[in-house]
C-alpha cells in the first residue's frame, strides 16, 4: 500500500454510466441490480452493488462497493449472512465472481457488514480481510461484539411486545461468524492507489470510510445514510456515541466530496456539501 498523497494528482475519474434495473412480483422486491461506475482507464474503477434484504432485521437494499485497481479488487462490506447468494449474483452481475477478489474490507462488525464474511474467506483461503485496528478485536469474534451488549442491555426497557423480536435479533448477533482481519488499516492510510482510509467513528468506535480524492468520492459505510430524500446518522438511537458521530460527519464535510455511496442509500450527488450541513445543523443542537 502506497502513500495516497502521492497519489492523488494522477488520478482522473469520470462517470461511465449509471443503469438501476428493478423487478418486483406480487408487490414484493425480488431482485435489483444497480451499477454506478466511476473509471480511470490506468488506475481505478469502483462498482457499487444492490443487494436486497426482508429479514429480522427490516427490509431494503445494501450497497456493497467493489474497487479494484492494477489486478486488485477489494470488496468493501458484504451484507447479512442470508444475502450471502444474492452477493454472488450481484457481482456476477458486473462480471465478477468471489474467486476474482483479493481482498474484503469490514468497515465495522455490525451484522449487516460483515455478516457471510467468514463463509467467504473459507472458502477463498486467499481473500485479504482488512479492517481497522479498533474493529479488528470484535470482528474476529476476540470480543463481544458491543452491538450485542446493546442490546442485552436494552432488554430490561423494551416494551413486552418487542422482546420477541429483540431476542431473535440477539440471536442472530451471537451465531454471527466472526473472521480474523489478516490487516489492519489506520486513519489516512492507501488502500490502493487513490484510495484513501478516513476513520469515521460513532457509528461504532473504529468505524472506517473510505475517500478517493480524485474523483472526490466518498465510500461512507455507515457514517452517512440517504433516508428520506437526505443525508442522515444510521440508527441515530442505535448509534454508540454521538458526539463521535456528528465529529465525524463535520471533518467528511470539511473534504471535498461531489458523490457519496451510501451503504444505505446508494450513490447520492448535487449540492452535497451544503446536504452535509444540513445534517450537521439538524443534531447541532
Amino acid at each position: 500500500m502506497g502513500d495516497c498523497q502521492a497519489k492523488r494528482a494522477g488520478l482522473r475519474f469520470r462517470p461511465l454510466r449509471s443503469q438501476v434495473i428493478t423487478l418486483e412480483r406480487d408487490n414484493r422486491l425480488v431482485y435489483v441490480k444497480e451499477l454506478t461506475n466511476y473509471y480511470n482507464k490506468n488506475i481505478m474503477q469502483v462498482e457499487v452493488l444492490a443487494i436486497p434484504f426482508d429479514n429480522e432485521h427490516g427490509r431494503g437494499v445494501l450497497h456493497p462497493t467493489v474497487l479494484s485497481s492494477a489486478g486488485e479488487y477489494i470488496l468493501v462490506d458484504c451484507g447479512y449472512p442470508e444475502t450471502f447468494s444474492l452477493l454472488e449474483a450481484a457481482l456476477q452481475g458486473v462480471g465478477l465472481s468471489f474467486r476474482d477478489l483479493t481482498g474484503m474490507l469490514i468497515t465495522h462488525h455490525d451484522i449487516d457488514h460483515m455478516g457471510p464474511a467468514a463463509k467467504l474467506k473459507a472458502a477463498y483461503p486467499g481473500l485479504t480481510v482488512y479492517s481497522s485496528a479498533i474493529e479488528a478485536p470484535y470482528i474476529s469474534g476476540r470480543k463481544k461484539s458491543l452491538r450485542l451488549l446493546q442490546a442485552e442491555a436494552s432488554l430490561a426497557s423494551l416494551p413486552h411486545g418487542y422482546l420477541p423480536w429483540a431476542h431473535q435479533f440477539i440471536a442472530s448477533l451471537e451465531a454471527l461468524e466472526p473472521v480474523v482481519p489478516d490487516r489492519v488499516l489506520v486513519p489516512r492510510q492507501c488502500l490502493l492507489d487513490g484510495v484513501e482510509v478516513v476513520a469515521t467513528p460513532g457509528h461504532t468506535p473504529g468505524h472506517i470510510s473510505l475517500y478517493l480524492p480524485s474523483a472526490k468520492l466518498l465510500v461512507a459505510a455507515d457514517a452517512i445514510v440517504y433516508e428520506n430524500g437526505q443525508f442522515d446518522i444510521a440508527n441515530p438511537q442505535y448509534t454508540l456515541d454521538m458526539a463521535q458521530a456528528i465529529h465525524s460527519i463535520r471533518h467528511l464535510a470539511s473534504l471535498e466530496i461531489d458523490t457519496i455511496i451510501c451503504y444505505h442509500g446508494g450513490v447520492q450527488s448535487g449540492d452535497v456539501g451544503k446536504k452535509l450541513g444540513d445534517l450537521i445543523s439538524r443534531y447541532a443542537g
